[in-house]
């Protein structure tokens, strides 16, 4: 690995990791994947993102009229709501994404008052900015099985639900490495301890589902990748570790919704209060040396969101 300047960092094979400093360093990575003079963007970021990734582009050499894909994991705004105005800045290139999320993309309305339920629409226009609808004759569906190639390199989708029933997982045929979104997880580099990385599922509202993210999870161990890129944050090694903690925080996530189900107006601050616990206790096994104030500055965003979708799960009837 190799930091070109300090917002792009270079894992090797061609593949980025850019860092548009969304809510605070390292919590989302845009990547990039470049084969001779040709480029994929993976997953857009948010609106504030795409000023970084035509940095980005234009540091590394790569004509913008040489972007041939924006391929997108699924539609949530912190990987795909910067997907129109980058598109807008990228003439000739064509965006992927799953089925289901093919028709918020080239008309976001519905996606947006989805994401204004969750957040509230002032913190929403803060959060990701004004969506930009994508044209529909750039916009090509890629379910199960179906490949593209960026001169040369192929890369195929796998459909992963789980986190969300719009997801795909990219497998690099060049590299057998794969682009997860957020069905592997989140780790945050903050929790590196001696190289190891510490890990736990997203199960962000609305589409949670503990037992298809399961079967997601071991469709991606059985290809035995050697690193996976993920959204929050970029690349990580020892995946067979990484893959049996993820399972049992999966069924952790859903123990304590489940012991909650019936808790009424306490429920949300009490599956709050569980996942805490879970993920501070889970750090510190893990060797991390930060207060519990840091644990809480680096986390807070995904307690509140992640007992929210535990919450979605059990009113789904689980």
């Amino acid at each position: 690995m190799s930091r070109l300047a300090r917002d792009v960092r270079h894992w090797g094979d061609g593949i980025f990791a850019v860092d548009p400093h969304n809510l605070r360093a390292e919590f989302d990575a845009v990547h990039l994947v470049i084969e001779s003079d040709r480029a994929a963007i993976i997953d857009s970021g948010t609106n504030h993102s795409t000023p970084g990734v035509l940095a980005a582009l234009d540091a590394l050499g790569v004509a913008r009229e040489h972007v041939d894909w924006v391929i997108l994991t699924h539609v949530h705004l912190d990987h795909a709501g910067g997907a129109g105005s980058l598109m807008q800045a990228l003439p000739n290139a064509r965006m992927t994404v799953h089925p289901r999320g093919a028709r918020h993309m080239i008309d976001p309305s519905r996606l947006w008052q989805a994401t204004c339920a969750v957040y509230g629409e002032a913190h929403a226009l803060r959060l990701y900015g004004q969506i930009v609808p994508v044209d529909a004759d750039r916009v090509l569906e890629t379910s199960d099985g179906a490949t593209v190639t960026l001169a040369g390199r192929t890369f195929e989708f796998l459909d992963t639900p789980g986190h969300a029933r719009h997801h795909v997982v990219i497998r690099d045929t060049a590299t057998g490495h794969l682009f997860a979104g957020d069905t592997f997880g989140i780790s945050y580099r903050e929790f590196d301890v001696d190289g190891r990385a510490f890990i736990f599922p997203s199960s962000t509202p609305s589409q949670f589902d503990p037992g298809e993210l399961h079967r997601s999870l071991d469709r991606m161990l059985a290809l035995a990748p050697e690193a996976v890129y993920m959204t929050h944050y970029s690349q990580v090694r020892d995946i067979p570790r990484l893959g049996e903690q993820l399972r049992r925080m999966i069924d952790r996530f859903a123990e304590i919704a489940m012991a909650e189900a019936d808790a009424g107006e306490a429920r949300q601050a009490n599956i709050e209060q569980a996942m805490t616990a879970l993920l501070f206790d889970a750090a510190r096994a893990h060797g991390f040396a930060g207060s519990d104030a840091e644990m809480q500055a680096l986390l807070a965003n995904d307690l509140r969101l992640n007992s929210a979708g535990l919450i979605d799960w059990l009113e789904a009837g689980r």
